[in-house]
């Protein structure tokens, strides 16, 4: 049976997943969702002692079931190959009681490699499936690691252009060097002066923009996403895990049936649903904790029912977090409003005109499964402080939000083993890990001790490597002598312009 996609503001919408793909948002500005999600064929245990490969192809083909296996494995094949420098390219580490996923493992360093190494591949099939004859336009915003990684995946593929636009001053100075200094003729890459927001909110109206498109087509592109709101980004990111919990299985760490509470840093909400879409499919996850740094419109949101980015937007030493309007949250919002795209695309239009919605009791009822939590800066710097002089063990801002979190939740949910309660909470916790602390070596040595505080950021690299005792990553140490290729700023208000002018519309 063929499983089709639908959007989240348009239940009559039907599309196949390399048109869902290939198309990245809906046309009504909604987001593609499975019409149901789908099951593992067999029980986790079963995977364990696979390769990441391995469970990328059993995960992967029950959303896309109309690639075939040969498309499919290659195109898992070309992605997670020696671009990644483990072989078991998400390995789990134990730092004191708490189990880290390191997602940083790829060609740049941050957790989106995992499904930006795939999504080129997975593109190009879907255009050559749907008989595509036009030039793909791949339009992106980034907070900071996105950007990057979609470049680096998409960098001189053919038929398609990249154009990324990040907040300037709004990222680390490794984040914008990965950026600036990338190759590839058919890259661009564009500053904004603006915040995140204003970039993803450009290039969402770009998408709905009908008369743009029309344009596009008579010069022969058309517009797609490599953002998480792309069903092709969020597909990769369940595979991860996945092959968690089977790898804690098969090293004992877990016994079968057994809950493993997940804690994900959170900013544009991708990351935390695919591990609900886990959970969905039958891995035994318990709690799904969302992890907020200072801009915690998402904690406030679990909290109260009500989202609001009406409120100052904070610059943090964890900018790919830096976010008031988490666009995946809306594909959670359509399950639990009972699959209502009326109801899911009124809210949304309220959260455009007013800043804010709040949901009824009764979807609030049905996000039990999870909890929020969010760290200031000072506990986040603390966290890091902290997990190093007990562990060794060196985790980035963004990580270290999450287990800030991570450690209030368990202290506040700890209690007698014969309680009622105790038996529905999970002793186990894993911690999504999303970016190699070199990403961000200066917030991350500073917080370890404050001497780092006057030092030139790049000038730091080395010194993290004697703190850490982990080689700085060939991503990094490539970009300290490359040329600055891209220059170009716009204001928030320009992008479309500046996306014309970069096509020569």
């Amino acid at each position: 049976m063929n499983l089709y996609y639908k959007s989240t503001r348009n239940s009559q919408l039907r599309v196949t997943a390399s048109e869902a793909i290939l198309t990245g948002l809906a046309p009504d500005g909604g987001l593609f969702v499975p019409e149901q999600l789908p099951v593992l064929p067999i029980p986790v245990k079963e995977l364990a002692g696979k390769s990441y490969q391995e469970t990328a192809y059993l995960v992967m083909k029950q959303f896309l079931d109309d690639f075939t296996e040969e498309e499919l494995k290659s195109c898992i094949s070309k992605a997670y190959d020696s671009k990644f420098d483990n072989e078991e390219i998400a390995p789990l580490v134990k730092a004191g009681n708490t189990y880290y996923l390191e997602l940083f493992h790829g060609a740049t360093i941050a957790f989106k490699d995992m499904a930006l190494s795939i999504l080129p591949h997975l593109m190009t099939t879907a255009a050559k499936k749907n008989h595509a004859d036009k030039e793909i336009v791949i339009l992106t915003a980034t907070s900071g690691d996105t950007g990057k990684a979609a470049m680096a995946g998409f960098a001189d593929v053919e038929g398609t252009r990249i154009i990324v636009f990040y907040p300037k001053d709004g990222v680390s100075q490794v984040q914008e060097l990965q950026m600036v200094t990338q190759n590839g003729e058919n890259v661009d890459v564009v500053a904004i002066h603006g915040n995140f927001d204003q970039a993803q909110s450009g290039v969402k109206e770009m998408f709905r923009d009908q008369e743009l498109a029309k344009e596009l087509a008579e010069h022969g592109y058309q517009f797609s996403s490599a953002n998480s709101i792309n069903i092709g980004r969020l597909v990769p990111q369940v595979v991860y895990y996945v092959y968690a919990y089977a790898k804690l299985l098969e090293y004992g760490e877990l016994e079968e049936g057994e809950l493993l509470n997940v804690v994900v840093p959170t900013g544009n909400f991708g990351n935390i649903l695919a591990a609900y879409y886990a959970k969905r499919m039958g891995v035994p996850i318990g709690k799904l904790i969302c992890a907020s740094n200072e801009n915690k419109v998402l904690f406030d949101f679990f909290q109260t029912g009500t989202y609001d980015r009406n409120r100052e937007f904070v610059l943090t030493t964890s900018p790919s977090m830096d976010i008031l309007i988490s666009s995946n949250l809306e594909r959670l919002i359509y399950l639990v409003s009972g699959e209502n795209s009326a109801e899911t695309k009124a809210l949304m239009e309220a959260l455009t005109v007013d800043g804010s919605y709040t949901i009824t009791d009764e979807m609030k009822e049905r996000l039990t499964e999870f909890a929020g939590g969010y760290a200031t800066e000072a506990e986040t710097s603390e966290c890091i402080r902290n997990v190093y002089e007990e562990t060794g063990y060196v985790i980035d801002t963004h990580t270290a939000v999450a287990a800030d979190v991570c450690c209030k939740y368990r202290k506040a949910n700890r209690c007698d083993q014969d309680t009622e309660k105790n038996e529905e909470q999970s002793e186990k916790y894993l911690v999504a890990s999303t970016a190699s602390p070199y990403k961000f070596v200066k917030s991350v040595l500073t917080a370890i001790d404050e001497k780092y505080g006057e030092a030139e950021e790049l000038k730091l690299l080395e010194e993290l490597e004697k703190v850490s005792g982990v080689e700085m990553p060939q991503a990094v140490r490539e970009i300290l002598d490359a040329k600055i290729l891209h220059t170009l700023e716009c204001d928030a208000d320009k992008m479309k312009e500046t996306v014309k002018g970069i096509l020569k519309i």
